[in-house]
């Protein structure tokens, strides 16, 4: 019980932050698009919103229904994905200032940013979500969750980044910018 209630309370946790950022994006959408920026595929953003929402819901759901017991070794192989994604994430967010946004939101004109973690990897922060959303459910033993979100992530982030890619390379000179970086891991490793 006291794991459970360990565990929610970091769902809750993760929630709140969330939110946190959806307020923080909103106040940098406004000025990207008083900056002159643009939004695109729209779309993308309610879907990407109800399958966070779900993902959290659903671990919560699956650990107290489904009655998923707590493995020390599983949660301690899973809390450093969880922590490194929570760190890319951050890290991601403070690198990009105001032009951090939960949608895709681009300036034309303006070179995107290449500095920070950016220097090594294009996508940090999706980095950094499929971690989160893979290894937070393994904390205490949600495989369903764990599962079925990392599949649902992957395939909601395979559009996503071609959409943002795509609206990079129209306002700014990202392909020029990012020829020599991967999406996710570091040539060094």
């Amino acid at each position: 019980m006291v794991t459970e209630c360990v565990f929610i309370t970091t769902v809750i946790a993760v929630g709140i932050q969330r939110l946190l950022e959806l307020k923080l994006s909103k106040r940098n959408e406004a000025f990207i698009l008083r900056a002159g920026g643009r939004e695109h595929a729209p779309g993308h953003f309610a879907i990407m919103r109800a399958l966070h929402i779900l993902w959290l819901m659903s671990m919560v759901i699956e650990v107290l229904l489904l009655r998923r017991p707590f493995h020390l070794s599983l949660a301690l192989s899973a809390l450093p994905f969880f922590l490194l994604g929570q760190w890319l994430r951050h890290h991601a967010i403070k690198t990009l200032g105001s032009r951090w946004t939960v949608r895709i939101m681009t300036l034309p004109g303006e070179l995107p940013v290449h500095k920070g973690i950016y220097r090594y990897i294009r996508h940090p922060n999706y980095l950094g979500v499929i971690l989160e959303i893979f290894a937070l459910p393994l904390l205490h033993s949600a495989y369903f969750t764990c599962i079925f979100f990392t599949v649902a992530n992957g395939l909601l982030l395979i559009k996503r980044i071609r959409e943002e890619e795509k609206g990079l390379e129209e306002d700014s000179e990202y392909s020029f910018v990012f020829r020599k970086r991967p999406r996710f891991l570091p040539r060094w490793l």
